[in-house]
C-alpha cells in the first residue's frame, strides 16, 4: 500500500509557511544592520534590485524543482538532472541539506538571544533584576541553556507535521508578527531623532550602487532573507499540490518577505538614530559598533531609557524577533526530516529528534569556539554555498532537466507564451548575473 505524502491544505497555508521560511531574523535582524552600514537608501535600492533580477527566479527555481517532483530535494534534484547524472543531483541536494544544517546551527543560537532578551525585559518589568542582567549579558552558559530550548520548540512544531504542525503554527505566528511589526514602527518613528534615520534610509545616494562590496552584500541578504539554496523552500514547493501556478505564489512569498524586510528597515534604523539622539554611540567611521550585535547592545540602553514603557517595547521587540526566528527554523529543520523519512525510511519522530540532536551538536560546536567559527559559518553559507546552490538551480532548471520541464519542452507550453521567455532568462540571464558577482566576490578576496 502507497503511503499518502503530507500537504498544504490551502494556497494561503503553503503562502504564510513559505513566507515564514523566508521572513526570519534575516530581515528584522540583518537587513537591517546590512543596510545600515551599506549607505542605508542606497543598500535598499540595490536589494530590491537584486530580489527582483536574481533572488526571485532563484526562488522559483527552487520551488518549481520541489512542486514537479513532488519528493525531497535530494530526490528531487537527483530526478531532475537524471538524463545527466542522477548522482550529481543527489550530492548536490545533499550540500544543501548541509547548508540547512549549517543554518541552523547558528540560527538557533541567535534565537535563544532574542527569547533571553525577551524574557529579560519581562524580569526587569516584576523586580528580578539580577536574573534580568544575567539574561542580558552574553555568556557560553546562556547559550547552553537557550540553544537548547529553541531547537526543541522548532523540533515540537516539526513532529506535528506538514499540515498540522508548519501550516497551522505559520497560520498562527505570522500575522502576529505582522501586527507587532507595525506598532513597534508606530511607536518608534514618534520619537526625537527617528526623522533623519528615514531619511538615511529611504534617500539613496546613488554614486554608492555601483560598490561591488555593497553589491555582494545585498545578493547574500537577499539570498539569505528568502531562504534560498538550502532545500526549504524546494520541500515546501514539494508539499503543494502540482501544477499549481507557482508564478502567483512565489510572487506572494517575494512580496510578504520583502515587505517585511522594509518594515524591518522602517523600525531599526530610525532607532538607531533614535538612540543616537538619546546620546547613546551607535556609529564609529561610519559603521555600527558591534554590526550584528546591535540590536542586543544598542537597542536594549535605548528601551532602557525609556523606562517602564521601554522595557515593554523590549519584550515586543524581541518576542518579535523569537517568533520570526522560529517560522524559519521550522523550514530548514524539514529539509533533512523529509530526506531521511521518504529516502530512509524513518518515522517523521524518529527523523525530527535525529535531526534536532545533529543541529544541537553543530550548535555546541560553535559555542564552544565561537570566536573562530560562528562568523566563518554566516560566512561561508550565505555569499558561498547559498549562491552557489541557486546558479547550480538556474543550471539544472535551464540545461540539464528536459523530460516534464514546461520550461524547456515545447510540448507542455501550449497557451503559454510567457513560459518559453521566462525560461530562458533563468537558463541564460541569470546564471550570467550570479557568475558576474562571484567574479567580484573572488575580486573582493
Amino acid at each position: 500500500m502507497t503511503k499518502v505524502r503530507d500537504s498544504f491544505h490551502s494556497r494561503i497555508g503553503f503562502v504564510l509557511a513559505a513566507a515564514g521560511s523566508a521572513i526570519g531574523l534575516g530581515n528584522i535582524w540583518g537587513f537591517p544592520t546590512q543596510a545600515a552600514n551599506n549607505g542605508g537608501g542606497a543598500f535598499l535600492f540595490v536589494y530590491l534590485l537584486v530580489t527582483v533580477l536574481l533572488a526571485l527566479p532563484a526562488l522559483y527555481a527552487e520551488i518549481y524543482l520541489g512542486n514537479q517532483a513532488q519528493k525531497n530535494p535530494v530526490s528531487a534534484l537527483g530526478d531532475a538532472c537524471s538524463n545527466f547524472s542522477e548522482g550529481l543531483g543527489r550530492k548536490a541536494g545533499i550540500i544543501g541539506l548541509s547548508g540547512a544544517i549549517m543554518m541552523l546551527s547558528f540560527y538557533t543560537i541567535v534565537a535563544g538571544w532574542m527569547l533571553a532578551h525577551a524574557l529579560s525585559a519581562i524580569t526587569e518589568i516584576i523586580g528580578m533584576t539580577e536574573t534580568s542582567q544575567w539574561l542580558s549579558t552574553s555568556s557560553t552558559e546562556r547559550n547552553i541553556i537557550f540553544t537548547p530550548i529553541f531547537i526543541l520548540l522548532g523540533a515540537a512544531i516539526i513532529h506535528q507535521g506538514v499540515n498540522a504542525g508548519i501550516e497551522r503554527w505559520s497560520a498562527r505566528l505570522m500575522p502576529v508578527l505582522l501586527i507587532m511589526l507595525i506598532g513597534l514602527i508606530v511607536y518608534i518613528l514618534q520619537q526625537p531623532g527617528a526623522e533623519k534615520g528615514l531619511e538615511v534610509y529611504l534617500i539613496p545616494d546613488f554614486t554608492q550602487v555601483t560598490d561591488p562590496k555593497l553589491i555582494v552584500s545585498a545578493m547574500g541578504q537577499a539570498f539569505f532573507s528568502l531562504s534560498i539554496g538550502v532545500g526549504g523552500m524546494m520541500v515546501y514547493g514539494s508539499y503543494m499540490q502540482k501544477n499549481k501556478d507557482m508564478g502567483k505564489l512565489v510572487l506572494s512569498i517575494t512580496a510578504l518577505d520583502t515587505g517585511i524586510a522594509f518594515l524591518a528597515g522602517l523600525l531599526i534604523i530610525p532607532a538607531l538614530f533614535v538612540a543616537q539622539e538619546a546620546g547613546l554611540e551607535v556609529f564609529s567611521n561610519n559603521q555600527l559598533i558591534g554590526e550584528g550585535q546591535l540590536i542586543f547592545h544598542i537597542l536594549p540602553e535605548l528601551f532602557n531609557s525609556m523606562g517602564t514603557i521601554g522595557l515593554v517595547v523590549a519584550t515586543g521587540f524581541f518576542l518579535l524577533l523569537s517568533i520570526a526566528a522560529l517560522t524559519s527554523t521550522i523550514s530548514s529543520t524539514e529539509v533533512p526530516v523529509a530526506y531521511m523519512v521518504e529516502d530512509k525510511g524513518l518515522s517523521r519522530q524518529k527523523a525530527t529528534w535525529i535531526v534536532s540532536a545533529i543541529v544541537l551538536c553543530s550548535s555546541g560546536l560553535l559555542i564552544a569556539f565561537f570566536d573562530v567559527l560562528f562568523g566563518a559559518f554566516i560566512r561561508v553559507l550565505t555569499t558561498i554555498m547559498q549562491p552557489l546552490s541557486c546558479l547550480f538551480y538556474f543550471i539544472v532548471v535551464g540545461w540539464l532537466w528536459k523530460r516534464g520541464n514546461k520550461l524547456r519542452d515545447q510540448s507542455l507550453q501550449e497557451g503559454r507564451k510567457w513560459l518559453p521567455i521566462w525560461g530562458n532568462y533563468l537558463r541564460y540571464v541569470c546564471p550570467i548575473l550570479l557568475s558576474v558577482v562571484f567574479i567580484n566576490v573572488a575580486i573582493l578576496n
